[in-house]
C-alpha cells in the first residue's frame, strides 16, 4: 500500500516543471505568443526586455497555487475584506517591456489594472527575474510560496522590500497559511484554517 506522502513524492518525480527560455523576442512577437496561446493552461508566460519564459507547471504547483488562492478567498470572506480575484490573467505594458501571468492575483478594496497582490508558488528556480517585471508594473505586494513559507516583498518606490508580513493583510499569519497550503489533505486543511481565523 502507498502512504500518501509516498504519493506525494511519487507524483512529484513523475510531474516535473518544464521551463524553456527564449532570448531576442520583440514585443510584437510576445503578443502574437499570447493570442496564439489564447486561454492556455498549458503554458505560463513571462516577457523581460525582450525575453520571454514558457512555464508548463507541475501537478503540485498547480494545487499548491490553488489551496493558496482558496484560503486566500475564505480569509476574504471572514474578515470581509473586498476582493476582485484576477487569477492568472496576463498582465502587461510596453512601455515597461514587461508582461507576466501570476499563479494568483488580487486587487483589494477596488478594482485597479494591475493587481495589489500577487502569488507565485516556486517549485523550481531560475529563470526571468518576476519580482522585476511586477515593480514596472507597480504591483504592491508580491508573495512568493518558496518550500514551506511565504516570502513577502513589498513595493517601496522604485524597489521592493522583504517584510517580516503583508502590509495588504498584516492579520494574516503567513506562517499558518503556509502549514495549511502544505497539507497533504485540502479539506482538512479548509476546515482547520476556517477555525483558526474565525
Amino acid at each position: 500500500m502507498v502512504l500518501l506522502q509516498e504519493l506525494s513524492e511519487l507524483l512529484q518525480a513523475e510531474d516535473p516543471e518544464e521551463r524553456q527560455i527564449i532570448t531576442g523576442v520583440s514585443w510584437e512577437s510576445y503578443e502574437t505568443l499570447l493570442n496564439n496561446l489564447g486561454d492556455s493552461l498549458q503554458y505560463r508566460v513571462t516577457y523581460l526586455d525582450g525575453i520571454i519564459e514558457l512555464v508548463s507547471p507541475s501537478r503540485r504547483h498547480e494545487s499548491r497555487k490553488t489551496v493558496t488562492g482558496s484560503l486566500l478567498e475564505i480569509y476574504f470572506l471572514q474578515k470581509r475584506i473586498r476582493y476582485f480575484p484576477l487569477g492568472s490573467t496576463t498582465f502587461r505594458k510596453q512601455a515597461r517591456k514587461g508582461g507576466v501571468e501570476p499563479d494568483e492575483s488580487y486587487c483589494l478594496g477596488t478594482e485597479k489594472e494591475f493587481p495589489d497582490l500577487v502569488i507565485e508558488v516556486v517549485v523550481t528556480s531560475g529563470g526571468i527575474d518576476k519580482l522585476e517585471v511586477y515593480k514596472r508594473l507597480g504591483v504592491t505586494e508580491v508573495w512568493f510560496l518558496i518550500n514551506d513559507l511565504f516570502v513577502v516583498y513589498h513595493l517601496r518606490g522604485e524597489s521592493y522590500e522583504v517584510v517580516a508580513k503583508s502590509e495588504l493583510l498584516p492579520d494574516l499569519d503567513l506562517t499558518m497559511l503556509a502549514q495549511y497550503v502544505n497539507s497533504d489533505d485540502p479539506l482538512d486543511a479548509t476546515l482547520a484554517f476556517c477555525e483558526k481565523i474565525k
